[in-house]
């Protein structure tokens, strides 16, 4: 099939997968089409048992798709941009202390402790690996995936100091763990040596050049905003700036996501304020909302569809491995969060039911599984891969269902689940 092909049968089974969930289900979009999807899935590999060719050619369509590729080399930078659009910068730097030790003190923290707990854990199912390997599940698996929780908190009714904190993290964690992977990745395959001198290069040149980079196309994409008034040529600067400034970004091996993060915020803040019009405002905001909710809604598609290329290859040693990680995972999750909040508490108030909320607010999602997928054979993919898909989809169904619920259970009428 080729590329037109394969993104038209895409966008009509999202289409048709948003019509169902709405029509029926009524469930946050997100959610109701990765689930719809999932029972689609696991209908095809059910009937692919009777008729072999059914499955066959589900998973040669579905195989078509490089899901690691659509995800962070095209839908990725649209969605990060989108969000951090709508992010306000007066609340995130409210937030900053909180935001910026969750994300990188406590992506670290989770990467060891999952690392650690299945290196010791693997053996006793029978999965012999490295130390190194089992930390490279750890970092995939640790950041928060803002795609996920941007789609959700929109629905969940969850108090706006909290939103800031979970979605400020959510988007910083994201381009941290990806440089976190990439290191543990090049070590683990011998492109690298294994020094704090490579790992603090790396670090410097992906995170901090990547918010530099950010902060150049963003600062050039005002002045061009500022410049102008026309609605249609403003909204084609900003789709300018996040298609070609993520490409550079990835050129010049900078951290894209975060470039994107910090541009978003430049033109969702100052850029709104200052150099747009209230028409050109509001007809940025409804194209970026609708690229977000539907590139939003064809990846949880590809999530729920991607299980028709596993499904055959789980075991019950695997299923059970599966839900030992969702609690090591929401453990990692607990302590990533209580150092931070320990850290800060002399500085600044918190209520008790914070911690509670930060974890289980704290969604993974497709960029997991993405980096999941990037895994060379040889450092455990078949196994990780599947015990992602198992977080993932606890995580988004799970979570993601109740983290409005449990706000509302602990939280009392009228009062905020933290100070400013």
């Amino acid at each position: 099939m080729s590329i037109f092909e394969i993104v038209a049968l895409l966008l009509s089974l999202t289409a048709l997968l948003g019509f169902i969930n709405i029509r029926y289900l009524k469930l946050p979009t997100t959610i109701g089409i990765m689930l719809i999807s999932l029972v689609l899935s696991l209908i095809l590999v059910i009937l692919g048992q009777f008729f072999p060719a059914v499955s066959a050619t589900a998973q040669s369509i579905v195989d078509q798709v490089d899901f690691r590729e659509a995800l962070l080399d095209v839908m990725l930078s649209y969605l990060l941009f989108a969000g951090a659009l709508h992010v306000n910068l007066e609340d995130l730097a409210k937030q900053k202390f909180v935001i910026a030790l969750m994300a990188t003190l406590g992506v670290v923290i989770s990467t060891f402790i999952v690392g650690t707990a299945f290196y010791y854990l693997l053996p006793l199912f029978g999965f012999e690996t490295r130390y190194l390997y089992c930390l490279l599940f750890g970092a995939l698996i640790s950041p928060t995936d803002p795609v996920a929780v941007l789609g959700i908190l929109k629905q969940a009714g969850v108090s706006r100091s909290l939103e800031t904190k979970i979605t400020g993290e959510s988007l910083f964690n994201d381009g941290v763990g990806v440089v976190v992977f990439l290191a543990l990745l090049g070590i683990a395959t011998g492109e690298h040596e294994l020094s704090a001198g490579h790992i603090g290069h790396l670090f410097a040149v992906e995170v901090a050049g990547g918010i530099a980079f950010g902060a150049a196309i963003g600062a050039i994409g005002y002045f061009l905003l500022k410049k102008i008034d026309n609605y249609q040529v403003e909204v084609l600067i900003t789709l300018a700036l996040v298609t070609g400034g993520y490409s550079l970004a990835s050129h010049w091996h900078l951290s894209g996501p975060l470039a994107m993060v910090v541009a978003g915020l430049m033109i969702g803040n100052q850029g709104r304020t200052l150099a747009m019009s209230d028409q050109t405002r509001h007809h940025l905001d409804l194209f970026w909302e609708l690229v977000d909710e539907i590139l939003n809604a064809m990846l949880f598609t590809l999530i729920g569809l991607e299980l028709i290329l596993i499904a055959g290859d789980f075991s019950w040693s695997t299923l059970s491995l599966g839900i030992i990680a969702i609690a090591v995972v929401l453990a990692a999750r607990f302590v990533a969060v209580v150092v931070p909040v320990t850290l800060l508490r002399p500085f600044r108030q918190f209520s008790d039911n914070v911690i509670r909320m930060l974890t289980w607010g704290g969604l993974r999602g497709g960029i997991s599984v993405a980096l999941a997928l990037a895994l060379p054979e040889e450092v455990g993919r078949p196994v990780f891969l599947k015990l992602t898909y198992i977080v993932v989809i606890f995580s988004i169904a799970v979570q993601g269902l109740t983290v409005g619920t449990l706000y509302r259970s602990t939280v009392s009428p009228g009062r905020d689940t933290d100070s400013d």
